[in-house]
């Protein structure tokens, strides 16, 4: 079925590149559902414009697919265009100095939440039953959260980045949205191999649930009510969780643990293309590659320890038969006319929590099992390396569990 122009315009989430020339196979597993690409990713016969000006005028006629879109192209589904990100992938907002902001399909008077911003306002919008995103620091969980949609950063490494613009290599992961866990599962099916952890998820044997105490206690009374409240109604499955502590040493510890070695891999990787062509980058991006530019090896080294310190911990913890459940994101999506100083520091908040993942390279799923103030919020779990199929499965049991 063709996208709607006029439900596109309006959702503004697709770049207006020329109409899909994909031709779709007539069957496989991923037959019937369409598929939209976030612009980072190379797509046969498109420019890959990262979400800047001038990295789309440098880009040219890519020849080759990745293989993440490949792979979902031979299994049947069809393409249906690529979606706007945030710059060079370096914000968790999903406005875009010079695209605009995509409309959030489940709170359209809120941000999306980004970089994968394009992405989930398609799917929340009805214009893509599935679309490939990436997640470095939270750029599938967070919009995953604020869009009301099924959205999984996985295993680091599982998914393949071939093709794919590297923001910081030793985070980013390919993700994907969904509405509904079928066509999310299917997906998963083309694209995950086989899992390493053979965790449990269901009969006759449940993972131990585990609560992230620590990750409450930072966030408002309202937004652990909610918590507590879902938590409350899962208690038939999971039984009653065990509170624990995630973070250590600290979340200002893993905060800027994460923060340097993002930044110093970014920089790497785009400090000369942003200094030799002069790149104009918005709001809160400009900012972010300017302190990335300071980041010295021997601080990248001395946070790297507390990565690995810190991944050793978060790994023993969860062994290969727990999962932890947390809220995906501190709160729900801010309001669109919030000031750039609010969403930094929501931004802030966010990877604090959300950097928990990323520092151990676990899979994390949201799921859209809460509202708070008519708005979606995520329900996350965090499961073992090597997972992500388990994962899956138990999350349907989730979704099952409270329809």
């Amino acid at each position: 079925m063709p996208v709607d122009a006029s439900a596109s315009s309006a959702a503004h989430c697709f770049v207006p590149y020329p109409a899909p020339a994909v031709t779709a196979i007539s069957s496989g597993p991923l037959s019937g559902l369409r598929f939209a690409v976030k612009d980072i990713f190379d797509v046969a016969g498109y420019p890959t414009g990262c979400g800047n000006p001038h990295m789309l005028a440098l880009s040219g006629i890519k020849t080759a697919s990745a293989p993440s879109v490949t792979a979902l192209a031979q299994a049947g589904a069809t393409f249906v265009g690529k979606t706007y990100t945030d710059e060079l992938a370096f914000s968790m907002n999903g406005k875009n100095a010079h695209f605009g902001t995509p409309r959030n399909g489940g709170a359209p008077g809120r941000i999306p939440g980004g970089s994968s911003s394009g992405s989930a306002s398609a799917v929340s919008n009805g214009l893509a039953d599935v679309a490939l995103g990436t997640d470095t620091g939270g750029s599938v969980r967070a919009p995953a959260s604020h869009c009301g949609l099924i959205g999984l950063r996985p295993t680091h490494a599982r998914v393949s980045l071939k093709g794919c613009m590297d923001l910081a290599q030793s985070f980013d992961t390919c993700g994907w949205f969904a509405r509904d866990i079928d066509s999310f599962a299917r997906v998963g099916e083309v694209l995950l191999r086989d899992d390493t952890c053979l965790l449990p998820d269901g009969a006759p044997a449940m993972p131990q649930v585990l609560v992230a105490a620590d990750v409450l206690a930072l966030l408002e009374p309202r937004v652990q009510d909610v918590f507590m409240q879902t938590l409350e109604r899962l208690s038939g499955l999971i039984g009653t969780p065990l509170p624990v502590k995630t973070a250590t040493p600290s979340f200002d510890s893993l905060y800027w643990a994460f923060r340097h070695i993002q930044g110093y891999e970014a920089w790497q990787n785009h400090g000369d293309t942003i200094t030799r062509h002069g790149l104009q980058l918005g709001p809160g991006v400009a900012e972010r590659f300017a302190w990335s530019s300071k980041i010295t090896p021997q601080q990248m080294e001395e946070h790297s320890n507390v990565r690995q310190r810190f991944k050793e911990d978060f790994l023993r913890l969860l062994g290969d038969d727990r999962v932890i459940v947390l809220p995906s994101m501190p709160d729900i999506a801010p309001l669109l006319s919030e000031s750039e100083e609010v969403l930094e520091n929501y931004r802030n908040q966010a990877v604090r929590m959300l950097c928990l993942a990323g520092l151990s390279g676990c899979p994390q799923i949201s799921l859209p099992l809460m509202t708070l103030d008519g708005a979606p919020f995520g329900f996350s779990l965090i499961g073992p390396q090597g997972s992500d199929q388990a994962l899956i499965r138990l999350s349907r049991k989730f979704i099952d569990e409270l329809a």
